[in-house]
């Protein structure tokens, strides 16, 4: 396949590209500063939200990976950023017939992570049927997005995933992270202690690429295990003492239901940080 990926000089994205080309995808990078250079097939520079910007941008692209976003809703523009660059680019997609587009969300779409009410989950482990209970600008801008992302499916038939991701890494950054959690249990009490390897990050798109499907899906994916060292049922006891939980959550279990993963993207992440 010829496939798109967005936000291609971030994180995710540079991860995302190396992967697929390594699985022998033709890709075409874009990002608003320019990958490195070699590593895509091809590179453009531009601004997702200025639909003059996507001429010739989707010319003979098989499937998009909108990657794209500004990650956090400090930035006072990160509504109309995510959520116009969403709709921009995958209206156009469908435009042009795409056959897959994979939208990486978050799991912040539920409105928990950056709650300034300090939203707590009804039930838990959390399922991707859970009602939005957000107040951000960043959550919300994610669930638009996977409204967007559904519309375009509906309308074009095409085969669709939104993908919702927690924090994702790996080496220094996961490290790193962990410290801030074990220096902060509290305050990671919105993201329920989840995180997801990169590796296994990249998995899950590759396997909402190729997988075979109808219609669009939202999709958990996280890793097994909590980024914390107290185990899950303390936590939750602490922190969303009013949440029902609906199954057991053994040991350092992630409260986050990645079922469907499973047995819809026949994936499961595998990495997790006390075992490497």
């Amino acid at each position: 396949m010829k496939i798109l990926v967005t936000g291609a000089a971030g994180m995710l994205g540079s991860a995302v590209v190396a992967a697929l080309r390594a699985g022998g995808h033709a890709v075409r990078a874009h990002d608003r500063t320019p990958p490195p250079s070699g590593a895509a097939d091809e590179a453009v520079t531009g601004d997702l939200c200025d639909p003059g910007g996507l001429d010739g941008l989707l010319a003979g692209i098989d499937a998009v990976v909108h990657a794209a976003a500004i990650p956090a809703p400090v930035e006072p523009d990160v509504f109309a950023n995510n959520v116009g660059s969403a709709y921009h680019l995958l209206e156009a997609a469908a435009a042009i017939g795409v056959r897959r587009i994979v939208y990486v969300s978050s799991l912040s779409a539920v409105g928990l992570a950056w709650s300034a009410r300090g939203a707590s989950p009804l039930r838990l482990p959390l399922t991707e049927d859970h009602p939005y209970v957000g107040d951000d600008p960043y959550g919300l801008s994610k669930r638009v997005g996977e409204l967007v992302t559904a519309t375009v499916s509906n309308r074009g038939g095409i085969p669709a995933v939104s993908l919702r991701l927690p924090f994702i890494g790996t080496g220094a950054r996961l490290r790193h992270h962990l410290d801030h959690v074990a220096a902060d249990l509290g305050g990671h009490r919105g993201d329920l202690w989840s995180w997801l390897d990169t590796r296994d990050a990249v998995a899950a798109v590759a396997a909402a690429l190729t997988r075979p499907l109808a219609g669009h899906a939202v999709v958990n994916v996280a890793a097994p295990d909590t980024t914390a060292t107290v185990e899950t049922a303390r936590l939750l006891a602490e922190y969303h003492p009013e949440a029902e939980i609906a199954e057991a959550l053994e040991g350092y279990a992630v409260p986050v239901s990645t079922r469907l993963c499973r047995d819809l993207l026949g994936f499961s992440p595998v990495h997790t940080w006390r075992n490497p």
